[in-house]
Formats: C-alpha cells, sequence, structure tokens
C-alpha cells in the first residue's frame, strides 16, 4: 500500500502567501506513524498538487488543514483517482463540515496518532476503507454513511508518555521544496493550560471552579463551556499539556540538521508550559498560572541545543513563538534570554480591554502583558504582541483601550504587532458567533489595523543600517534581480540583491530600504 500525504496548510484557496516559509508538524507526525507501520508515502504541499496533478499509483490520500484551508483541500480531492480519502488536522474541529465540504470519506478528529495505527490495523494498510461497523469502534473519527455523517467518541488525550513514544518523520522534510530557508516546527508539547471559561455569550453563574478548583475538577464545566480563550479550540481537540522528553526532541532537531534544516521552531502553544506537567503529575495542568515554570526542564532542552554544532556556530537557529504573559516570571524571562537572546518571541495581548480579556477567558491580562514585554526585552529578547480585530464584545470602548495597548507596548519594548481577523471556530466558546468582516468594512476593527500598521512601520525604520544575518530561499517572482531571504531567527522577509545563485546559503545582510510593511531590503556583507 502507497499513501499520498498532501500538507494544505495555509493554503486556503490553493496558494500560500503570508506564510511560505513556514512547515508545520503535523504532516511529519502522520508520516512518522507511516513509517513506524512500514507504509510508503510521499508528501506534496497542496500548492504543487493543484498546480503539478496529483502522481499516479498511490491507494490512500490524506490531506491536513485548517477551516479556512477547505477551498484547496477540496480542490485536491475532486482530483483524487484512488482509494479512500481522510482529512486530519485542524479543521476537523467540525467533522460534518470537513467531510461535507472536502467530499472526504473520513476525518480523524483531535489527536491522530493513535486513531492512524487502528484504521490501518483495520484495513486501511491493504488502502481498503474498514466498515462501518469497525468504523463505529474507533473513536475520534468521522465518516460518510448511506443516511450521511456519522461520528464516534472524542478520543481522550492520550497520557505524556504514550505520546512520547510517537516519533515523527525527518526524512519527510525533503519533499518540502524551500526546507533548507524555512522555519521547520517541531512538537516540544501539545494541548493548553488555560482551563478559563468565556462569560461572553453564555449563562456562566461564575461558580469560580475553573479559576479555583482543583486541577482536576477545572477540566469540566458545570455548563459544558468549552475551556480556554473564547476564540480557541486547543483545549478542546488536544486537552492540558504534556511534554516530550529533551532527549526526543533533541534527536529529531539532530536528524532534522542533518537533512539540511536551517531554522527550528520549538512549537507548542505556550513554550513556558513545557515541562510543567511533571511538576503536577498524575493531575492534569489545567492552571496557566501554578505552579510557575519548570525551570530545570527548560533550561535543559534550551541548552541541549544550543550545544549542537550548527547551532553553536550560529549557521542554523533555533527559536520558539508562543507564550503566556501568566508564566512570564523574572526567572523565565532570564532563562529565555540566556539562550535565546536577539530571538522574537510572541505574547497574546488580544484586546487592550481588562474587563473584555476577563470575558474573553483571557489567562493574562494586558496589564500582566505589558510587564511580561518589559521583562523579556530586558532579557535581550524580541517581543513580538499578537491582537485579535473583531472579537465578540469588541466596541468603541475595547477598542480605544486595544490601540493604547498596542502603542504601550511599542514604547516598553515590543518590535512587532501581529494582528488577526476573529474567525469562529467550531469546538470554541464562540462557535456560535459570526466570523468578524475584514477591517475594510469595519471602522472600528480598521482602527486597530492603523494602529498596528503605524507600529510596524516605526520598527522596520529602526532596522534600517543594521546587519542580520539570513537564509536564502528563492527568487523573488515580482523581480528576479532579487532574492527573497528569511532571518535565521525570524522577522521580516529580505529582499536581496543578488545575481548569484544564493538559495540555500546563509548571509549577513544589511538592510537598506524598507520595501512594504511586511518586507525590507538588503544587500550581503558576508556569506558562511
Amino acid at each position: 500500500m502507497k499513501a499520498l500525504i498532501v500538507d494544505a496548510l495555509a493554503s486556503e484557496k490553493g496558494e500560500r502567501k503570508a506564510t511560505r516559509d513556514a512547515i508545520g508538524a503535523g504532516t511529519r507526525s502522520v508520516a512518522g506513524v507511516l513509517e513506524s507501520r512500514r507504509v510508503d508515502y510521499t508528501v506534496l504541499d497542496a500548492e504543487s498538487a493543484l498546480g503539478e496533478g496529483l502522481p499516479q499509483g498511490y491507494d490512500l490520500l490524506l490531506v491536513s488543514g485548517m477551516t479556512q484551508d477547505i477551498p484547496a483541500m477540496r480542490r485536491v480531492i475532486s482530483m483524487w483517482k484512488g482509494g479512500p480519502t481522510i482529512v486530519g488536522g485542524p479543521v476537523t474541529s467540525d467533522p460534518e463540515q470537513a467531510l461535507r465540504r472536502t467530499g472526504s470519506d473520513l476525518a480523524v478528529v483531535g489527536e491522530g496518532e493513535e486513531t492512524l495505527i487502528e484504521l490501518l490495523q483495520a484495513g486501511l494498510n491493504d488502502g481498503v476503507l474498514p466498515g462501518v461497523e469497525a468504523l463505529r469502534g474507533i473513536r475520534g473519527i468521522a465518516f460518510k454513511t448511506e443516511t450521511g455523517y456519522e461520528a464516534t467518541q472524542l478520543r481522550r488525550s492520550m497520557p505524556r508518555a504514550v505520546y512520547d513514544q510517537f516519533k515523527p518523520s525527518t526524512s519527510a522534510i525533503g519533499y518540502y521544496s524551500l526546507f533548507r530557508s524555512a522555519r521547520v516546527y517541531v512538537e516540544v508539547r501539545r494541548g493548553c493550560s488555560n482551563d478559563h471559561r468565556a462569560s461572553l455569550g453564555h449563562s456562566c453563574e461564575s461558580c469560580g471552579i475553573c479559576k479555583g478548583g482543583s486541577l482536576g475538577e477545572r477540566y469540566d464545566c458545570p455548563l459544558g463551556i468549552p475551556p480556554g480563550c473564547g476564540y480557541c479550540s486547543v483545549p478542546s481537540l488536544y486537552g492540558p499539556p504534556k511534554s516530550r522528553s529533551a532527549q526526543h526532541v533533541r534527536d529529531e532537531i539532530a536528524a532534522l540538521l542533518k537533512e539540511g534544516v536551517t531554522r527550528v521552531v520549538l512549537s507548542a502553544p505556550c513554550f513556558l508550559d513545557y515541562g510543567r506537567d511533571l511538576l503536577v503529575e498524575p493531575e492534569p495542568l489545567t492552571d496557566p498560572r501554578s505552579p510557575e515554570p519548570n525551570y530545570g526542564e527548560i533550561e535543559g532542552l534550551l541548552s541541549s541545543l544550543a550545544s549542537l554544532p550548527r547551532m553553536a556556530s550560529g549557521t542554523a537557529s533555533f527559536m520558539i513563538e508562543n507564550i503566556k504573559a501568566s508564566l512570564v516570571t523574572e526567572k523565565a524571562a532570564k532563562v529565555l534570554g540566556r539562550y535565546l537572546g536577539g530571538t522574537p518571541v510572541s505574547i497574546g495581548f488580544e484586546t487592550g480591554s481588562e474587563a473584555h480579556s476577563e470575558q474573553l477567558g483571557r489567562p493574562s491580562t494586558p496589564r500582566e502583558t505589558l510587564t511580561a514585554i518589559r521583562r523579556l526585552k530586558r532579557a535581550g529578547l524580541k517581543p513580538y504582541v499578537y491582537f485579535i480585530h473583531g472579537l465578540p464584545g469588541q466596541n468603541e470602548s475595547t477598542v480605544n483601550e486595544t490601540v493604547r495597548a498596542i502603542e504601550s507596548s511599542v514604547e516598553e519594548g515590543a518590535e512587532r504587532v501581529i494582528l488577526y481577523r476573529f474567525q469562529s471556530l467550531p469546538m470554541s466558546a464562540f462557535s456560535g458567533h459570526p466570523s468578524a468582516p475584514p477591517t475594510i468594512r469595519d471602522p472600528l476593527s480598521r482602527r486597530i489595523h492603523e494602529a498596528a500598521a503605524r507600529a510596524n512601520m516605526r520598527a522596520k525604520e529602526d532596522m534600517l543600517r543594521g546587519v542580520i544575518r539570513v537564509v536564502v530561499a528563492e527568487r523573488y517572482d515580482r523581480d528576479r534581480r532579487l532574492l527573497v531571504a528569511y532571518p535565521l531567527r525570524h522577522g521580516p522577509v529580505v529582499l536581496v540583491e543578488s545575481a548569484e545563485p544564493l538559495e540555500g546559503k546563509v548571509l549577513d545582510v544589511e538592510i537598506t530600504g524598507i520595501a512594504s510593511e511586511r518586507m525590507v531590503t538588503g544587500r550581503p556583507v558576508a556569506m558562511f
């Protein structure tokens, strides 16, 4: 049996635009399961599949993506002429919609490793979709029937020891054309520790269990309100955090570096949750504040990665993305600064209003986030901040406070403002709310967008005449005299003037101009 895996993450209608330099961890996890079962496979990204067509001779099609990627996923599946089709990833938080709108035969909901193994054992290993009765005995799936669609009970979150046994594929990275310059995500932990609940749109009786109950009690709300921030489905889909062992993470990254990877992202909804689950076992980690970060586990992992030869020489890099302000203690900031100096780290505001933040179920307040930015900046990191426009409860007052928070965050040291539009996600507390319109159609959201754009333009002006280290990806399709390069430690896209074929090379580049809100220009000053 041969399987074809199509990675449609962030492909939307079929073309990746904003995140061309990102390769997620999910597809390599699926490939790792197939390797463990000795199943031959090939990986394609959706853009290549739609542009070049699907290869022949495969028995099974697996497609992963998010809700906004359904158009691309549907187009890929419509081209398929072989056996069963399976969809997975965040798109399956509404499994019936995922099946109906993509045309797939089966959806894997939530954590997929154990589910995929059971499907293979039930007959999928022969390229045949198991019968209805067999499917009904497998948790965490949805499938077509003669009368419509049927879903089984959601699979409970894997215990940490089981999760840590699964090994994502490292050889699969070679299927991606830009893997030498892309941010390659390596999952270090899964799940979220924020079991607060959103009160907007719900008849919450303020029983206080989700904030003051025991760790076990916080897991289930008496009213059935989904856990976490109201706009997020991660706690519902993946449960409380569980961490991979530092040795397994190091082994995976060492193998990826050997394959030619240059930029590694330690993937986690909040990196400072890493190892915190060990401090409360066997209880679930459902408190986003207590205990404090597991400083020993975090430092052990980061020091181990820093000792890898290419990391030590500066020709490869590792970085983190998201952290919760509620866990950014002075000690945590210093530990991160010791190994990630000069590296961007993202922290969520979402709203600048204290009251709105509480209503959203946020784990930390805007005031705490400003304190966290200050601590991270002092420790030598580059704080990035997240905001969301069009959230339920947005009004003139919350927008005024959000604009002030954007300005205050820059004053405290934030180097970039990342703005998202609210998307209504299944299995989140706000699943019944409509998604927000674009900023051009909402005057209040437009004010937030304009404040973020002003802040980002000032940050790029500060980069002028500075020197940063980049890795070259490809020729710029709009001007073939330029190369597209990405900072080794993340940052804006850099357009480099060069007639030489430098794809995959690591360069030091002097920033010479601002091309747009997302891009700067530069000239090479050294090559490694």
